[in-house]
Order: C-alpha cells, then structure tokens, then sequence
C-alpha cells in the first residue's frame, strides 16, 4: 500500500518536472514521516525513498536512532535555538532558518561539534499569513547577507509553506513569488549563499509547485496516509 503510494507520488513528480522543462532527477521528493511509525518509514525506504522529512526534532532524533544510516534526513518544520544541538551533523538539510539569531546558533553548535557545514535553507512567508513562520520576501536579502559571514552555515535556497487551498492553482502566485526572489538574490552574487534550492509544495499542491519552479517537495499524506492527531 505505502510503496503503491510512493510509486504513484514519484512519477507525477517526475512528469511534473519534464512538463517544466527539466529532468525528474531535477526534482528531489522528500517523503514526510511525520507522526507515522518507523514501519511506515521503512517501507517506504524498502521502495526507494531516501529523502525524508520530519517536523519535531525530537520525533526526527527517534528515527534516526532505529532506521537505515543512508537516509538523507530534512528538519522542515519550525526549529527553536535550544533544539539546535540535537540535529546539527545529523540532518541533510534545515529546511525552517528564519532569523539570523537561529543562524548564529547553528554556527556555534557546528563548530562544538566538529561539523564543518551545515545546509540550510530560508524559511520565507510569501502568503503573509500571521500564522506561519518566516520572514518576509522583502527582508530576504538582508538575512542572506548577514548569514553569509558565518563560516558553518551555508545557505542553499529558499523555502515557502503555501496556504491550505482547494484549487492547487491557487498557490500558483505564491510559488511564483519565492522561484523571482530566488533569481532576484542569486543576480547578487552573494559570497557564500547560494539559490539551487527552492522547497515548496506538498501534498495538496506539489504538482504546481514544481510546474513553478521547486526542486524539492514534502509530501506526507499522499505517501502515508491521514495522521491521526489523538495520539500527540
């Protein structure tokens, strides 16, 4: 049934990625575990996955305990700065730096812990919504050349959580959005920031995403299933 479900979510991806011109390994699917069992995780795994993304370190730190060392692990959802030390060296990439102040701490645990570099990407609130985290499309710039003084930390991109929409292609000015300010920051030529990164889109519009533009895709319930949120 799980392997059904990444099966299917893998080709769309893929021939999402050719109606946009680039090739499916342009494309990177990151298959989001969050509040689903390691079993769940594995069969996954057992069908080809190696991305896979989860929202709490603390569920994050469980699985890579227990599941295959070759998995390539993504913290997409909100971090605090006193999480910090429980992930740096043990994830691919951050998904969720929104301040410099988070930045900063991701440099100081790197350095604690021998860790030369740290992939990051910029959490961006293209919606404007209150109750997403994230800055804002105008103070982008700014943050890139902040953390492009810490010697740890490189930035590889952009990240956007899209409003929940019926219509997928409604999303489409917001993925539209942060693909520009990726092209508006790589034209500046930034010392160590770089913009072959965009993680956008996922399960209810990840389809669109990539038709704008992302790289990578979180999806969860198209691959897992429903969570079921009585056992948090």
């Amino acid at each position: 049934m799980l392997a059904e479900n990444y099966a299917q979510v893998k080709k769309t991806v893929e021939e999402a990625a050719v109606r946009s011109g680039r090739q499916p390994s342009d494309v990177t699917l990151i298959s989001v575990g969050k509040m689903h069992p390691t079993e769940a995780i594995k069969e996954v795994y057992d069908a080809g996955s190696r991305d896979f993304g989860e929202n709490k370190v603390q569920e994050l730190t469980e699985k890579i305990e227990v599941l295959p060392e070759d998995i390539r692990w993504h913290l997409i959802g909100h971090l605090q700065r006193n999480k910090v030390k429980y992930i740096v060296g043990k994830t691919a990439l951050i998904h969720s730096v929104d301040s410099l102040r988070l930045a900063e701490e991701i440099e100081v645990q790197a350095a604690k812990k021998g860790v030369d570099h740290v992939d990051i990407l910029l959490e961006v609130n293209a919606s404007g919504e209150i109750s997403k985290f994230g800055v804002r499309p105008e103070e982008v710039e700014q943050l890139c050349r902040e953390i492009a003084a810490l010697k740890r930390v490189k930035v590889r991109g952009l990240m956007t959580v899209a409003p929940y929409v019926v219509d997928a292609n409604e999303n489409r000015p917001v993925f539209r959005k942060i693909k520009d300010l990726s092209i508006d920051i790589a034209s500046k030529n930034i010392d160590n920031i770089q913009m072959d990164i965009l993680s956008m889109g996922m399960s209810g519009d990840y389809e669109v995403a990539i038709e704008e533009g992302a790289t990578m895709v979180r999806v969860g319930t198209k691959i897992f299933g429903p969570r079921d949120y009585s056992k948090q």
